[in-house]
């Protein structure tokens, strides 16, 4: 091993032990634990739900987006037109 791959080992270990010792990776741990017990209370939408739901969304994102470029359109229109009187 060359001196940056041992200097980064020393490191990486130091800020493991400070982080044992703080009390952090039991916090880190309690809080993974909790999430997954929360995810599994979650019920989760069957094949047939998420296609609808996927749908809805691409429908929507592509109307807003068409208002988007139609109001930015008609600004640019009125914004050239004030500015050339």
């Amino acid at each position: 091993m060359d001196l940056k791959t041992i200097i980064l080992t020393v490191i990486i270990a130091a800020i493991f032990a400070w982080l044992w010792k703080k009390g952090y990776l039991m916090k880190l741990n309690i809080f993974i634990q909790e999430t997954r017990e929360e995810l599994r209370k979650c019920t989760w939408p069957g094949p047939e739900e998420l296609k609808g739901s996927t749908v809805v969304v691409l429908f929507v994102t592509i109307v807003l987006g068409l208002f988007i470029v139609g109001v930015d359109f008609f600004l640019v229109l009125f914004i050239n037109w004030l500015t050339a009187a």
